[in-house]
């Protein structure tokens, strides 16, 4: 098993410190291992958001499924991201979408996402702290500012909602005192305890007959009459795979998935929950979702307790010293962003991968090397609402009948590999390098 970051990354050294476990720590997910001779309908490797809702709806279709963690259920990105039910999953242009198919559509899957998340949360009542406020899109600069209008044209007329531009004058009264130059209200899109989600998902999967195992990496895929899938202690036959491992896949399981993702580390702390003394004294009293639209951005909100999540991404290296620095920045950008609670203590702080393409869009297809597999991946930092999505797709698309929801035809085509092959996070380094140069000058 290869990865092209070091083996800290996939411990649960980084998440020893993270908020979400508080409510649901790493036991609650935890689920017995593979093992002996394991056979199924459909084996489903990566138990995060995709995984969880392609198990929950294959077993409510009444396929016998198996599904497989390295560790434990929303292990990686789906329990420790910070929260967003959101807008988002390509970071391609409409242009660049239009090419591929069709922008109208990836926005239409877009917020069909969101609603697919809202609908199971309904369904099975799972509670996971939701806070229906939208989200804010906050300008770090002046010449971003004047930009808010022209989006809010473009957003209303892309997902057919009415955002609302809020003039840096305006901030404070909205609850969102700071540096920032303006806003753009958006109002879809909802905050979640991640964990919450995922153990709500978890309980559903294996209610409706879906078998669960952790502890089981995938140590080889083979494809003959069967697929097989071997973890340390088990070998898995199925019919059909779904691969759902996303910034957590390895280069060489299959071998068709190397150099199609690009994981890209995301840093996120915590606060105390903060008093009403302390949210009136810095004017940040929304419980909106909030980001910055820029390449190295920030992205918070308060949690319905007045915990203050605030994340950023970057960073190239992954062991302990790299997430010691990564802490270190984010106090100094959070005592930038929010100086009246610079004093505040950040007793959580954790790190994880978000997952990228070369095309910029997610995949959720068939990996064409083995015969009744498929995958979905690269949400692009948006993996709550459409790795979410895509798992519910895959369910169908693996059972060979009529999607339930629209697959855009941008995320079916076969993404590229990134150059330089397991070299490519200098792709990463020399994006950081131009975006620190242009987010200074804009």
């Amino acid at each position: 098993m290869k990865h092209i970051y070091a083996d800290y990354a996939y411990t649960r050294d980084p998440i020893a410190a993270c908020h979400w476990a508080g409510a649901v720590p790493d036991s609650a997910l935890e689920c017995p291992s593979a093992k002996g001779t394991i056979r199924t309908d459909t084996v489903i490797v990566g138990a995060g958001f995709t995984g969880l809702n392609a198990a929950l709806h294959l077993a409510e279709d009444g396929v016998d499924v198996t599904l497989l963690d390295a560790q434990f259920p929303a292990f990686g990105a789906s329990g420790r991201n910070g929260g967003f039910c959101c807008l988002g999953g390509t970071r391609a242009t409409d242009a660049e979408l239009d090419r591929r198919g069709g922008a109208k559509e990836v926005r239409r899957a877009e917020r069909a996402a969101i609603d697919h998340v809202s609908a199971l949360l309904s369904r099975l009542e799972i509670d996971a702290d939701r806070q229906d406020h939208g989200e804010s899109i906050v300008a770090h600069s002046l010449a971003m500012a004047r930009h808010l209008p022209a989006m809010a044209e473009e957003m209303g007329r892309d997902y057919d909602t009415e955002p609302t531009v809020i003039n840096g004058a305006d901030m404070a009264a909205h609850g969102m005192a700071g540096h920032w130059h303006g806003a753009l209200s958006v109002p879809l899109g909802f905050s979640l305890h991640p964990r919450k989600y995922a153990i709500g998902l978890l309980r559903a999967a294996v209610s409706a007959g879906a078998k669960v195992h952790g502890l089981s990496p995938a140590l080889r895929i083979d494809h003959s009459t069967r697929i097989r899938v071997t973890t340390p202690d088990a070998v898995v036959e199925a019919d059909r795979l779904i691969l759902a491992t996303n910034g957590y896949t390895a280069e060489d399981i299959p071998a068709w998935i190397r150099g199609r993702t690009l994981p890209a580390q995301s840093s996120v702390l915590a606060t105390r929950p903060l008093t009403p003394e302390e949210l009136a004294a810095q004017g940040w009293t929304t419980h909106q979702m909030a980001y910055e639209d820029r390449r190295l951005l920030h992205y918070f909100h308060l949690t319905p307790d007045n915990v203050m999540v605030f994340g950023q991404r970057g960073g190239l290296i992954a062991s302990v010293g790299n997430d010691t620095r990564a802490l270190t920045r984010m106090k100094h950008d959070f005592a930038r962003a929010f100086p009246h609670w610079a004093h505040v203590g950040t007793p959580s702080h954790w790190s994880g991968f978000v997952c990228l393409t070369a095309s910029l869009t997610p995949y959720c297809g068939p990996i064409p090397t083995i015969p009744g597999a498929f995958a979905a991946f690269g949400y692009h930092g948006n993996g709550v609402a459409m790795g979410s999505y895509l798992g519910m797709l895959l369910a169908d698309l693996s059972q060979g009948k009529p999607l339930r929801a629209p697959l855009p035809e941008a995320f079916r085509r076969e993404p590229p590999r990134f150059p330089l092959g397991p070299l490519r996070r200098a792709w990463l380094a020399a994006e950081y390098g131009w975006a620190r140069l242009t987010d200074r000058a804009a």
